[in-house]
């Protein structure tokens, strides 16, 4: 069966041109990185860097700059386990936890999601707000309408939507770069903000918001999916082609989300800190107070705009990040326009009834909880992340090094420990007069899901056995060179699994390989996790141990007068062993038999026997006497 695919319509969709130059070649690549930047420079990001530059004016870019090269790792991190193991985040968890815990993160997901949308979808409509007058609530309910956009984009290919995505991103640099030059920041400011400095309380816990809004546990699912758009070889030269360009568009896209989130900062420090209104803490404030302060109209429309290009951007990738989790988690096909109307509801229906019950007052409290909803589900994505690109099982050669897992594991406790922390001051301090209900949620949901997130971080631990030792290579000091006595069979093959009985099976074999001067091939089906989705084209360790395993006995039978070759095969063995004898033209099927009974069989599987259902090439088996 098929594996299922991620992001389907648009699956391996981008053409990779092998001759073209290393230019051409890099933009072939760019474009899913820039569509994930937009997360980072989301309106839930603003507010703290409105509030770090009001109060503290150029002293926490150092900050920001930090959360960024965290960015840059997690997501460099998404994208190699997106291109090696040809699955997206949501699917290498379904495909490694059981099934009860890959439904409470799908769970976790979606809510997370409409939590990242809900920012995004209230950020448009304080964008529509600003620049037409529209009623919050209406401009909540025009956002509605970014599916039916996101649909039609769809139609076009990847690309174009790429292509709307960087130009929405450019719009955003563009504002802020009007704005920089409007606001007149202090050049010594900024560069003398880029030194570490102690931190009190107060700009502590603005710190902590501006880490902890950072990595959005939407874009680590949204990049491993992406970056399968491009049509890579599947070998080992076209993985590790693919992970350079695609470690290129992340560092440039990220460096631009970057650039957007110190100019908030920088345009606060500059315009608020400077004229003592440190106050300034909402969207709307600081687009009100811009215009008295810099003397010109153009400020606040270019902040206005910036915003919604940023909104509208973000609710694009959040609704494709929607489909990805619910297509990887639980395997649920919708139609696309009911699928992504399903994602968009879950932001707009709770954004619709704060605003009429509470009015638009209470905005400003949901998107604090927006935030904190976050930081509870970005520890699922970060730890699974983390582990599946560290085992060399999973990843073969391109694993992540010991120096990158050690900085990974670092910046996950830095994140972690700060998201915690929010998540423990909500509960002891509360967001706002009249959220005891939001306490009473988060406490149990807390109580059931860190005790969760401990177990994930040691299950590799837990399920964790020694590589498989090969045993030594056969020797056969007996081989002598004789002349063939006939021909019966031209071509023998041999289906060796890399145990000690391979011994077994090789020396009651040689006498009839010499008697028919028949050629041999060496079979081997590698049955790991990597090679079941990735197939014949699978490089994880495992795979290059056998291979190698194999060389050697090869070697010694060539040595000895027997013509022999290898074939190399991934998957279910039975059918495996079954295809590379019909396309090597085999007369003869020798495998191995262990002798195995009731659970034995269960456990181990009968691949003779069903080998001899599917093929009509006669299979020879000789008992083996170990495993």
């Amino acid at each position: 069966m098929e594996k299922q695919k991620s992001l389907p319509e648009v699956h391996a969709s981008v053409e990779i041109y092998k001759n073209a130059t290393f230019w051409r070649r890099l933009l072939t690549f760019s474009g899913p990185a820039f569509m994930v930047s937009v997360g980072y420079m989301d309106p839930g990001n603003w507010a703290t860097d409105l509030a770090g530059g009001a109060q503290f004016g150029y002293r926490l870019i150092w900050v920001i700059l930090l959360s960024n090269m965290m960015a840059i790792l997690f997501q460099t991190l998404s994208a190699r386990m997106g291109i090696v193991m040809g699955r997206d985040l949501a699917q290498a968890c379904r495909d490694h936890y059981p099934p009860w815990i890959s439904r409470i993160q799908w769970v976790v997901c979606e809510i997370a999601i409409a939590a990242c949308d809900l920012a995004e979808v209230l950020g448009s409509a304080i964008g529509l707000k600003l620049l037409f007058g529209i009623p919050l609530l209406w401009g909540v309910l025009i956002t509605a309408l970014d599916v039916f956009i996101l649909l039609l984009l769809q139609s076009f290919g990847i690309r174009k939507m790429e292509a709307l995505i960087l130009t929405l991103v450019f719009t955003i640099g563009v504002c802020f770069g009007l704005e920089m030059f409007l606001s007149r920041p202090d050049l010594g400011g900024i560069i003398g903000g880029f030194k570490p400095t102690a931190l009190d309380s107060t700009s502590l816990y603005i710190a902590i918001g501006i880490i902890g809004a950072t990595v959005m546990p939407h874009n680590l699912y949204l990049h491993s999916a992406l970056v399968q758009s491009r049509a890579i070889e599947r070998n080992e030269g076209g993985l590790k082609e693919a992970a350079r360009f695609n470690l290129i568009d992340s560092v440039v896209a990220l460096n631009a989300a970057f650039f957007v989130n110190a100019a908030i900062l920088v345009l606060a420090a500059a315009t608020f800190y400077k004229t003592g209104h440190s106050e300034v803490a909402s969207l709307e404030q600081a687009h009100s107070l811009l215009e008295p302060l810099l003397g010109t109209v153009i400020a606040p429309v270019a902040f206005a705009v910036a915003l919604l290009a940023s909104g509208q951007s973000s609710t694009v990738t959040g609704t494709l990040a929607g489909q990805i989790v619910m297509e990887g988690f639980i395997n649920i096909r919708l139609r696309p326009w009911l699928r992504r109307l399903v994602t968009r509801s879950l932001a707009i229906i709770p954004a619709a009834l704060v605003i009429f019950y509470r009015g638009e007052s209470a905005v400003d409290a949901l998107l604090v909880l927006s935030q904190v909803i976050l930081s509870l589900q970005l520890s699922f994505a970060i730890v699974p992340l983390i582990h599946f690109t560290s085992d060399r099982r999973k990843m073969g050669r391109m694993a992540t090094p010991l120096w990158g897992r050690l900085l990974a594991w670092l910046a996950a406790a830095v994140i972690l420990g700060l998201n915690l922390k929010l998540v423990y001051d909500t509960l002891s301090g509360g967001l706002s007069e009249g959220s005891q209900p939001v306490k009473y949620l988060l406490l149990p949901a807390c109580l059931i899901l860190i005790p969760l997130l401990a177990w994930m971080i040691i299950e590799p631990l837990l399920r964790w056995r020694p590589v498989r030792e090969l045993p030594p290579v056969p020797q056969f000091p007996g081989l002598v060179r004789e002349q063939a006595l006939g021909a019966q069979f031209n071509r023998i093959g041999i289906a060796l699994e890399a145990v000690r009985g391979d011994r077994d099976i090789l020396s009651g074999m040689i006498p009839l390989a010499r008697a028919t001067g028949a050629e041999i091939v060496l079979m081997h089906v590698v049955e790991s996790a990597t090679a079941r989705f990735i197939g014949r084209s699978v490089q994880d360790e495992e795979a290059q141990r056998d291979r190698d395993y194999l060389e050697e006995i090869r070697k010694q039978l060539e040595s000895s007068g027997i013509s022999c070759r290898l074939r190399i095969g991934a998957g279910e063995p039975e059918s495996e062993i079954a295809r590379m004898a019909e396309e090597e033209k085999i007369d003869l099927i020798i495998v191995g038999s262990h002798g195995h009974r009731l659970l034995g069989d269960l456990f181990h599987g009968e691949t003779i026997n069903q080998l001899r259902h599917i093929t009509s090439i006669p299979v020879l088996s000789i008992r083996t006497g170990l495993d």
